[in-house]
């Protein structure tokens, strides 16, 4: 079959399955935003949006012009790879920048496979999830329920959908999920995987760490409260002052991922000015954005890894953290209750506990022996549930040929 991919950032989320199809013997071209990044062996061709906003359109309408525009250059560009004689059978796409929306319209005899990571909603999910800050008003709530017109198309006109995750694919409307099906973008345990050997320097403060030093560890693309970088800072003076040989390595960027900007410079440095004159600087190593090997060492190394986030899409360093057999303390909410069971796989607490979070970490970190059994079963449940080649691939090779069967 000819398999087309769409994504803005391609390859994205889906990192592992054109070379897997393309093994399977399938063609395979792809689309992204931007200046095409070339692939091994992948044709990638890039796309520009001819133009910006329209000035005054109405604010709640906004996002959704922009979602059109972008569309729009995705459907120009796949009207020139027809012209020139390429025809999806299957058309795989991320629909959340807009992509989507005239595709079928270009190649209506392709099946549509739409990846469905979260749909927003006013109440009950990761908006006014957080008492700390004000109460979304009305304005914000119409911005947002505005924001999913984009999805609800794509939903419309996709034959398929996949959702990585049970909570994730639960905020579907429910005429959604019944053509959505759970399959996890896969985790690779062959290279994620525990490492006796491993080790971290930083040359420039002069240390090494190792396995079996204690370590405590917390990683988010940015730091920011949806990922809970608020009540982990919070928590830390308690942790380090019970634990002086404690070493903590914080990976995340300065900017905002999801959510409200601060009013004025980053949330990590807000958080850290709160708590700062009750920390030793000494001990706390602010890592920024690292490359993947460094991330993947760390969480071999760490002896407890801290994840939490509000209801929202759920991170893969914590399946990555899990299958290379850390000790993570998450958050009791609704996407790591997918994945984490207290006491089996990992260990839960409130997200705003603040001082439970400070209690479970300290004991892990004081009594790693005790832990043992959850390291293993962390790293089970990513091989029985989440692994790349046993359970991710062949999920997608059945998806596949239900495409194919019914075109």
């Amino acid at each position: 079959m000819k398999i087309l991919f769409v994504h803005q950032n391609f390859p994205g989320q889906f990192k592992s399955l054109p070379r897997f199809f393309q093994s399977l013997g399938h063609e395979v071209l792809a689309l992204k935003h931007g200046q095409a990044v070339p692939m091994e062996n992948i044709r990638v061709v890039g796309y520009e949006a001819a133009r910006g906003n329209t000035p005054g359109v109405h604010p709640w309408a906004q996002e959704f012009e922009t979602k059109v525009i972008r569309g729009e250059a995705c459907a120009q560009m796949a009207k020139r790879l027809q012209d020139a004689g390429f025809e999806p059978d299957v058309i795989f796409a991320h629909p959340g920048w807009g992509e989507v929306l005239f595709l079928k319209a270009v190649f209506p005899k392709a099946r549509l496979v739409c990846l469905m990571e979260y749909f927003y909603r006013p109440q009950g999910q990761d908006m006014g999830f957080d008492p700390e800050f004000s109460a979304p008003d009305f304005t914000e709530q119409a911005r947002l329920i505005s924001k999913n017109a984009n999805l609800l198309l794509a939903m419309e006109a996709m034959d398929h959908g996949v959702s990585p995750m049970p909570w994730q694919a639960s905020t579907l409307p429910v005429w959604a999920q019944a053509k959505t099906r759970l399959i996890h973008d896969g985790i690779d345990t062959s290279v994620c995987r525990p490492d006796s050997t491993a080790q971290l320097s930083l040359p420039d403060r002069g240390i090494t760490i190792r396995p079996g030093d204690e370590v405590l560890t917390f990683v988010a693309r940015n730091l920011e409260p949806v990922r809970g970088y608020h009540i982990f800072m919070r928590a830390l003076p308690e942790i380090m002052a019970t634990r002086p040989n404690l070493k903590v390595f914080i990976v995340g960027g300065q900017d905002v991922s999801y959510g409200h900007r601060p009013p004025s410079g980053s949330y990590r440095e807000r958080y850290l000015n709160e708590v700062v004159s009750r920390l030793d600087p000494s001990r706390v190593f602010f890592l920024g954005k690292v490359s993947y090997p460094v991330f993947l060492r760390l969480m071999q190394i760490t002896r407890c890894h801290v994840y939490l986030t509000y209801p929202f899409v759920l991170s893969w360093s914590l399946l990555e953290a899990m299958s290379v057999e850390a000790v993570v303390v998450g958050s009791r909410t609704a996407p790591v209750l997918d994945v984490i069971e207290h006491g089996k796989n990992g260990l839960l607490v409130d997200f705003f506990d603040v001082a439970g979070l400070a209690k479970q970490v300290c004991d892990v970190l004081a009594y790693p022996e005790r832990y043992s059994g959850i390291r293993q079963a962390a790293r089970q449940t990513v091989l029985e549930r989440f692994d790349l080649q046993d359970v991710s691939l062949p999920a997608y090779a059945e998806l596949l040929k239900e495409c194919y069967s019914t075109r």
